[in-house]
């Protein structure tokens, strides 16, 4: 999918529910030995890693009123369980549930919470 949009237009972005945007992490060009490896064994592989641009609010909680009608109560403000994952996250996550995007000639993954196995946290990676 490409978008058409400027990179200033980037900070409007809004992630839905459990939905996590990613940028893909440069992979291996090479194996341990030296030989080179093509685009497409890369991703062919199951489990691929990123980082963690944006994140959705998280899961909605259902409301906690104790009216015997609640379908009446209209203008109710929304309540959700945050994701355990956060901005600059080193994700690793199935390539399997993920939506590739193109943005300014530029991958980027989409992809649920559940996807990510497992979450690299390195609070000086920015500084």
């Amino acid at each position: 999918m490409q978008l058409p949009v400027e990179r200033k237009d980037m900070d409007k972005f809004l992630m839905v529910g459990d939905k996590i945007l990613l940028k893909p992490r440069n992979p291996q060009n090479h194996t341990k030995s030296g030989l080179y490896l093509p685009p497409t064994v890369q991703q062919g592989e199951n489990i691929q890693c990123g980082y963690i641009l944006k994140t959705g609010p998280g899961y909605p909680l259902p409301s906690q009123t104790e009216e015997s009608e609640v379908w009446k109560k209209k203008n109710e403000e929304v309540h959700y369980m945050p994701l355990q994952a956060h901005e600059g996250d080193l994700a690793v996550y199935l390539q399997g549930m993920a939506y590739e995007i193109t943005f300014n000639d530029e991958p980027y993954i989409i992809i649920p919470h559940s996807a990510i196995l497992m979450l690299i946290r390195d609070e000086g990676l920015f500084e």
